[in-house]
């Protein structure tokens, strides 16, 4: 099979591969198509070292079942494989399990390439009137989803009189916000630095969405998304927190610095890490693709597998605007 290959730092090779084996449970899945995610940024740019070279990047996928009974299914894909026996996992927390794995990371080789194979159980099945395109959204909206979910085992405010900020205009970020708005919190706004993008989500949404300099000193939130992860956006999370205020914590941007744990402690300002997605919210977010309760999901630009390698350097000079790049293999 064809697919893409991260051999080193900034390079990837679109070439020949020997195709995924099918173990146990496994089903082989003809990849229609498959979201750039930030996570492959991070490993391109070397700085993952849960993502060594060389290997096949790309976890967000859809497809058609090739193999076995289901074969001809049209299926969305929950990249996290569990082990199904942990605590974590009979608690429904699968996540956060310790034998995890995910497709991008070894063992398991990513969804940058023709055919990927997944367990049956990581599948979701996609009705005739989504496409493969809306479909592979599903995974970076969940994590949206689910960071919403938690946030609400803490918030006190109803969903109507909750002011909401999302931070970061790319998937994750329009994603939560799209998730918030979903599940009918009204009070929604985006903060996105990069003013081709800002420009792109007004357009295509209804949100507002502002840069970082638009957030007036004495504006806050009850609940604060950060779907970016870097110190710049944890010391905006926490200067814009109400008191009591919750900061649902996704991205994965750095690990150092930016929260303000005086006023945190201060403010009882709840911190919440959000890993991913729990296999239920992962079907929720499904179902709300599924239903249009996520809309016209209409703000992605589409490239070639093969147009990978530009894919990623544009994304890295600035130059896209959509907040998702999806790739066709």
């Amino acid at each position: 099979m064809k697919a893409l290959v991260y051999t080193s730092e900034k390079t990837l090779e679109y070439r020949e591969t020997p195709n995924p084996e099918t173990v146990d449970n496994d089903v082989l899945i003809k990849v229609e198509s498959v979201g750039l995610c930030g996570s492959d940024m991070h490993a391109f740019l070397g700085h993952d070292e849960r993502r060594p070279a060389p290997l096949i990047l790309g976890h967000e996928a859809a497809g058609t079942i090739v193999s076995g009974p289901d074969s001809g299914k049209r299926v969305t894909v929950n990249p996290l494989v569990t082990c199904g026996t942990c605590d974590n996992c009979k608690n429904g927390r699968g996540n956060i399990c310790a034998n995890r794995q995910i497709i991008s990371m070894p063992p398991r080789e990513g969804a940058f390439a023709e055919y990927i194979s997944m367990p049956m159980q990581n599948l979701v099945e996609i009705p005739d009137n989504v496409s493969f395109d809306q479909a592979a959204l599903c995974e970076p909206i969940a994590c949206g989803w689910h960071a919403v979910r938690l946030a609400e085992r803490v918030l006190t405010s109803s969903h109507e009189n909750t002011s909401a900020l999302a931070i970061g205009g790319g998937a994750i970020g329009l994603g939560a916000a799209l998730s918030l708005k979903a599940n009918g919190y009204q009070d929604v706004v985006i903060v996105e630095a990069n003013e081709k993008r800002r420009n792109f989500i007004t357009e295509k949404t209804d949100f507002k969405v502002v840069a970082p300099a638009g957030l007036t000193e004495d504006q806050c939130f009850d609940l604060i998304i950060d779907g970016v992860g870097i110190k710049p956006t944890r010391e905006m999370a926490c200067r814009v927190a109400k008191p009591g205020g919750v900061i649902a914590h996704i991205g994965l941007g750095d690990s150092q610095d930016g929260l303000d744990i005086r006023r945190m402690t201060l403010q009882e300002i709840s911190f919440i890490g959000c890993y991913t997605y729990t296999h239920e919210h992962f079907c929720e977010t499904a179902e709300a693709i599924f239903n249009g309760g996520l809309g016209s999901l209409d703000w992605v630009e589409f490239r070639n597998l093969s147009d990978g390698q530009s894919a990623f350097e544009d994304i890295l000079a600035g130059n896209v605007c959509a907040p998702k790049i999806v790739l066709k293999p």
